[in-house]
Parts: C-alpha cells; structure tokens; sequence
C-alpha cells in the first residue's frame, strides 16, 4: 500500500523504504493488469500481494554484486515471493519502475509543499492587512522615491506567492505521468492498454509516447517551479535584511529570548534566518541548472540524469519545505517599526512631494522643462544643505504666484495611497 502523507513530513516522501514501497506497487499493479488479460492467474496475484516484502539491507547486499539498483530490488522482492515472484516485471525495463514511482514521489513531496505555502501566503496576507495604513518610504534604486504602506509591501509577496502555488500546481500536473511501455517506449512486450489502466490505479496519466524515460523536460519544468519559489522567498528575505539595518531600522526578523547574534559583540541583532533562506535559495536555482542539462540524454536513452535527480529532487524539495516553515515565522512574528518608519519618510525633508509639484505647475501652464528645474532645484538644495523643501516650494515666487494657497494641499503623505484600497481588492483582500 503506497503510504499517503498527512504530517509534514518531507524527508519521509524520499526516502528509500518509501521508494521501495512504491516500485512494488508498480510493479503488483503492472502484473495485475496482466492477471485481467489472463497472462498471470489470478491466484498468483493474491501471493504476491501477501508475501511481497522490502528488504533494504539486502537489497543494498545485492546491488553490492549485480551493480543495478532495480536488479537487486526484484531479485530480493522475488525471493520474498517464491516461484510467483517471476510473474513481476513482464514486459518492462526499469524506467518504468523507476520514472512512475518518481512521479508519485513527487506528486506527495507537491502536496506538502502547497499546503506550506499556502499558510505562508495566508500569513503574508493577514500582515498585509495589519499593516494596510502604515506609511512608509518607497525605495527605487534603493534611493527615496515617494511614500507606499508597508502593507503594500507585503501585498506584493501575497501575490507572488499566489502565482507561485499555481506554477506548482501546474508543474505537478505535468510530472503525472508514468510509463509502462518497455524498453525504448514501444510496447514490444506490453499492452498500450495494459499502461493506462495500471497507470490509471496509481492516478498517472500515460503520456502519447515516449521512448526508454518520461522526457525530462517534464521534470526540468518542476524543478523551475521550486526555483522561482525559491526567488521569491529570497526576495522576501532581502527586504528584511535590508529593512533591518540599523540606518534603516523599519522591520526586523525575530530575536528569541536567550538568543544571541555574534560570538564577539552583545549587541548584535543580525538577519542570520533571513540571511540563511538567501544561501539556500541559491541551491534551489543551482539545481534547475542540473535539470535543464538534464532534458538533453544519448538517444533513447542514457543514465545521465539518474544520479543527479536523486540529488537535485529530495534536496530542493526538503529546501523549499525548510524555507516555508522559517518564513512563516519570520513573518508571522515580524518586528515592524512604524516610528521608524515615518521618521525615514521624513528624513529628506519633503523631497518625495516633488513630482506631485511638478505636475501641478505644468498643469497651471507652466513649460515642464521650467518647472522641473525649478523643483529639482529646490529639492537638491533641500538634500545639500538641509533645508525643507516645503520651504523652498512656498518661498519660491514663481511657484506662489502659480498654485498661491493650493500649495499646502501638495504635502500630504496619503494623496499617494489613496488608492491602496483597490490594490486590496484587486488581490482579493478587502477588509
């Protein structure tokens, strides 16, 4: 009985009593298919299901001699057997075996990854709304630009982690697919219709054709998923880093009591979890180099691939799932500092209303040309010298005689998120 997964439990999903486990349900469904066409009898079948164990020591003994992994698994299965052992594996090759139990593999590692993510978005979202009206900086080029909320920060990464989950989705159901078609893909000792009903039991779909493997464009297209997922989690995280530093100040990532952030200086409260889903993501986008090199193999076939995805999967999947979990209380616990956060947005002194004085003067008919000068002017000398640049705009007889009284309704912080509300709702998070 293939096992289903309802702890999280990623490890489990890939290792080899699992692997194990599900190459023989392959393989018992496989001869079953056959025991319906009448090429096994019937009785032969109700052995195999009660005698078939897995015995990983001495498969592993076995492959020590005979150097191919699916040898050692049936020959160790049929000893477990007896004489009905020989009814396994009629017709197939070992891709079979292996490319059909790896979709399966895969399409339980998907499910705990998009119950993962899907509480992370959930929290992501719920701090969104938290933090809907709190002001702070936008940053273009890492440079003051004009002012946002930080829940719109965060409304950002909600919604990338939405198309996220459903690049995953689609990616698993790419990767639903087995083969049971011999060994170039042909059928030569097998049944096209023997395939798509074991397939069917195992909920795999047959692909129209493939030769000795499932094409790993397929898999290439999974490991693409996690890589983007990875992008967007290292995203995150360099917000925070940046958010943190102590000229900035906004946001930070828990510090647990007892907790310490440097062997030489106390006072240290460094991004260390933040910092580490950086390092890590930068694996996940590593293997999808391995996948893509992947797709191109001799022929119908070589074993290029095989040892490199027995790395690259259960590696970016365990990744992606440690990712999630300290994400979720990175952001679930975040540190936000909204004093901070109006004191930054007040640091240049009034600079960030300069487009919206521009585009008043222009349209009270000034050239745009004259009144760029004319704010960027006072908008330098604001960052130069330390002046205001309210100050500057109201002295300024050319802008007074232009705008007179209408000046002191350009600096108002939330003209620029008047609109956040539709944000929200476009994203579907209205509250």
């Amino acid at each position: 009985m293939i096992p289903r997964y309802t702890r999280k439990e990623m490890g489990a999903v890939w290792e080899d009593r699992n692997r194990f486990n599900i190459m023989l349900e392959v393989e018992i469904l496989s001869a079953e298919a056959w025991a319906r066409e009448g090429v096994v009898p019937k009785n032969s079948i109700k052995t195999i299901r009660a005698k078939a164990k897995i015995d990983i020591p001495k498969i592993l003994e076995i492959e020590k001699t005979v150097k191919h992994d699916i040898i050692a698994f049936l020959t160790q299965v049929a000893d477990s057997i007896g004489p009905e052992g020989r009814f396994l594996h009629l017709g197939m090759t070992s891709s079979d075996v292996l490319d059909t139990s790896f979709a399966l593999q895969v399409r339980d590692a998907s499910d705990i990854l998009l119950r993962e993510l899907t509480e992370l978005k959930d929290t992501v979202g719920r701090q969104a709304l938290d933090y809907k009206d709190t002001l702070c900086i936008g940053r273009t080029h890492g440079i003051h630009a004009e002012p946002v909320t930080f829940g719109l920060k965060l409304l950002v990464w909600f919604e990338e982690l939405k198309r996220d989950i459903e690049r995953l989705k689609s990616a698993r159901e790419t990767m639903l697919v087995g083969k049971i078609s011999g060994a170039v893909g042909t059928w030569a000792f097998l049944e096209p219709e023997l395939e798509i009903e074991a397939l069917g039991y195992l909920g795999l779909k047959a692909p129209s054709i493939t030769n000795q493997v499932i094409q790993r464009d397929r898999y290439a297209e999974f490991i693409a998923a996690l890589a983007i997922i990875a992008g967007t989690f290292d995203k995150i995280a360099t917000e925070i880093r940046h958010l943190q530093r102590t000229e900035v100040g906004e946001a930070a990532e828990p510090f647990g009591r007892g907790q310490k952030g440097s062997s030489a200086m106390p006072h240290k409260k460094n991004p260390m979890t933040c910092e580490r889903v950086s390092g890590l993501a930068r694996v996940v986008r590593g293997n999808l180099i391995v996948a893509l090199e992947n797709m191109t193999l001799w022929h119908e076939r070589d074993i290029s691939h095989s040892s490199a995805e027995r790395v690259i999967f259960p590696d970016s999947c365990i990744i992606i799932d440690y990712l999630c979990s300290k994400l979720q209380n990175i952001i679930g616990s975040l540190v936000a500092n909204p004093d901070a956060m109006m004191r930054n947005l007040e640091l240049t002194r009034g600079v960030v209303f300069s487009q919206r004085v521009l585009l008043e003067l222009v349209k009270s008919g000034m050239k745009r040309e004259d009144a760029y000068v004319i704010v960027q002017t006072a908008a330098h000398e604001a960052l130069k010298e330390g002046g205001d640049f309210r100050e500057s705009i109201r002295k300024n007889k050319d802008v007074l005689n232009r705008l007179g009284e209408k000046i002191e309704e350009l600096f108002d912080y939330w003209y620029f998120v008047r609109y956040r509300g539709e944000a929200y709702r476009r994203a579907g998070l209205e509250g």
